[in-house]
């Protein structure tokens, strides 16, 4: 159980535990003063990440991001850092009931972007926040649908070689040269990013953040 301690007073800025500078960049889109709360060398930061078997999509990022605003309630505790909230947030895509991750190399990225040409997907992020008090606020789920254009395989391949793939749920970033491909969206842009701007402003609300 996450400890408490009682505060009253709104916070100045949030802990953002993520190292993505798509979700900084949209955080300070909002205009949300933070500070990075990040893994520490010790912390083995992919195994929060591991897919459990016949795991659903929507459970599993469910399960990754309170496990993430857990593990970074901790750092924050063990550090010694200055109270205020924590915001972590966890996307995945997923098409056909599998979940697409991260690729290893630019081959599993081909793979998911043949794997995804032509059809529709799904990408989910949800977030949490740990408040001012220590206290976990119940997750928000953010669900996209993304069109992707029946590329041909040297196409995707190009896309595959820039690197812009790796270290991506599903291969690709919707901001990025990736926008090629998409067809259209239904949901949230920001979600898709990986910080849907919605959901994150009502939850800095409910923690007091001013923004």
């Amino acid at each position: 159980m996450l400890s408490t301690t009682p505060s009253a007073s709104p916070f100045p800025f949030v802990y953002l535990a993520s190292q993505s500078p798509r979700r900084q960049a949209l955080l300070a889109q909002l205009g949300v003063r933070f500070e990075l709360l990040l893994p520490r060398p010790d912390e083995d930061a992919e195994a929060l990440e591991a897919e459990r078997d016949g795991e659903p999509a929507e459970a599993y990022v469910l399960r990754v991001t309170v496990a993430k605003a857990e593990a970074a309630h901790a750092r924050r505790v063990a550090g010694g850092h200055a109270l205020a909230p924590i915001l972590v947030a966890d996307t995945t895509v997923t098409v056909d009931g599998a979940i697409l991750g991260k690729p290893i190399d630019i081959e599993h990225a081909l793979a998911m972007l043949e794997r995804l040409a032509g059809r529709e997907h799904e990408v989910l992020t949800a977030l949490a926040v740990v408040d001012g008090e220590g206290r976990l606020l119940p997750p928000a789920l953010s669900r996209s649908t993304v069109r992707f254009v029946a590329a041909p395989r040297d196409t995707l391949m190009r896309y595959a070689t820039s690197g812009e793939p790796l270290g991506k749920a599903g291969a690709y970033g919707i901001q990025g040269r990736a926008a090629e491909f998409i067809e259209r969206i239904e949901g949230s842009y920001s979600g898709i990013m990986g910080l849907p701007l919605f959901e994150a402003a009502e939850l800095l609300r409910t923690a007091r953040v001013e923004f």
